[in-house]
């Protein structure tokens, strides 16, 4: 028996030891679920160990990493390093899950939990590719390693500090992710770019205090008015970021990548039935799908000043606010885009009032080559499990860790999803199609033998 053969043989067992982990409401966020954070690490580092790994758990400020490595195939054969996370998202609104989040059900071929995609159903599909690879042939074509988080969804305060002070014991010569999606089960697709992060507040300042608006409108500028003057001037009637200098470092799209990216398009059909708007709106000469995940953005988040209560007070505000997030593609900078906005703003600032442009945090963009033998092997192994050869897909949002991966590990990172778009991570009723699961054990199983073919 080979080691695909053990898998399909044991889906049942692996469903409901799946079953078992969503079932722990790992849920980072929350001061009263510690104890099964650390539950939840436990577990997966039980089951680490069980099918050969040495494994620890390293005590962070905050929740445990689980470690786990099997290093037996010696130091000519290529070290692949598996980076996941076991915790979860907060579950409200409550009443809009049709079953409880943390009593898995399946139904029509889906596990409903939360975090059956997002992330425990992702990562553990590795974990049991490399079990029934160690159960049919005792051994892996390749070192493998296992870092597993406990506070992705809260930001990862640790996971950075954690790689910078242990980059020897995470070596590697390829880092797989699986947090992401797949085209669908009919075409399975690979992301190959993340767009990075700079996320900013805007603050307005007018008079030293609120003041009555009878007695000081038309004569005090408005701080809240202002703030909407600033942000409406942000971008122009196409949708194009007006920032001087902000898209001077995009990395551009080639008429190869663009065509490639279009074999998976994204209809304005597609767009107003998932979202609910009346129409498709930005940069008029790029596609919906290059908008999304090709070229950089710049949002606002929130508003807020004055009075937002119940019925009326005439109210001129002392101040007013903006969240503002610019999402960010290859070769552009954090820190500099930053420096970009706070100068631009400063100059298009209203004489009668002040304004400040303060920095929360970054995160830096990733892209891997398309053409690289990793990639190639990770197209090969999607075509044999899934039946069909994969799409390259750029996905619009961030996830920080590959980036400093890439950076300070120096090597590859391959995106190999395993959810579908409509699993609903962070929404009720998350979902993670069993096919998927199946197919990813599969996937996983291929890829680690064409590494070291």
């Amino acid at each position: 028996m080979n080691a695909l053969e053990y898998a399909q043989q044991n889906k049942a067992r692996f469903t409901e030891e799946l079953i078992d982990l969503v079932r722990i409401p790992s849920i980072s966020t929350t001061p009263a679920h510690r104890p099964d954070i650390q539950r939840a690490a436990e577990w997966i580092a039980g089951q680490l160990k069980a099918i050969g790994f040495e494994t620890r758990l390293y005590e962070t400020p905050g929740h445990p990493l689980v470690y786990a490595e099997w290093l037996a195939a010696g130091p000519d054969a290529p070290t692949v390093l598996i980076y996941g996370h076991y915790d979860v998202q907060p579950v409200e609104p409550l009443s809009e899950w049709l079953t409880p989040p943390f009593e898995p059900t399946v139904r029509d071929g889906d596990l409903f939990a939360r975090g059956a995609s997002d992330d425990k159903g992702q990562v553990f599909a590795h974990i049991k590719s490399a079990q029934a690879l160690l159960e049919t042939e005792g051994k892996l074509p390749v070192n493998l390693k296992f870092i597993i988080e406990g506070e992705e969804e809260n930001g990862s305060p640790n996971l950075d500090p954690f790689i910078l002070s242990h980059t020897d014991l995470l070596a590697a010569d390829v880092v797989l992710i699986s947090d992401t999606s797949s085209r669908s089960l009919e075409q399975p697709s690979i992301v190959y770019a993340l767009r990075g992060m700079c996320y900013m507040e805007l603050e307005v300042r007018g008079p030293r205090r609120d003041l009555h608006s009878g007695s000081y409108g038309g004569a005090v500028h408005n701080p809240a008015q202002a703030l909407c003057e600033i942000v409406a001037r942000l971008h122009d009637g196409n949708g194009t970021v007006t920032v001087p200098g902000f898209y001077d470092a995009v990395r551009p799209l080639d008429e190869d990548e663009r065509a490639e990216l279009n074999k998976a398009p994204y209809t304005e059909d597609e767009l107003k039935r998932e979202t609910g708007v009346p129409a498709a709106w930005g940069e008029a000469e790029y596609r919906l799908h290059e908008r999304i995940g090709a070229r950089p953005t710049l949002e606002v988040n929130g508003l807020v000043g004055g009075w937002t209560g119940h019925g009326a007070k005439t109210v001129l505000p002392a101040k007013a606010l903006a969240k503002i997030s610019c999402r960010l593609v290859a070769d552009q900078k954090p820190q500099a885009i930053y420096e970009l906005v706070k100068a631009y703003v400063a100059q298009i600032t209203p004489p009668a009032v002040t304004s400040e442009v303060r920095l929360l945090h970054t995160g830096s963009s990733a892209i891997t080559d398309r053409h690289s033998p990793v990639m190639e092997a990770a197209m090969a192994a999607y075509e044999e499990a899934w039946g069909r050869r994969p799409i390259f897909m750029r996905e619009g949002g961030s996830i920080p860790v590959v980036a400093l991966m890439q950076d300070v590990l120096h090597a590859p990172v391959v995106l190999m999803g395993f959810g579908l778009p409509d699993d609903g991570a962070h929404a009720p009723n998350e979902k993670l199609t069993l096919e998927c699961f199946y197919r990813g054990i599969a996937t996983s199983i291929s890829f680690l033998k064409r590494l070291n073919a």
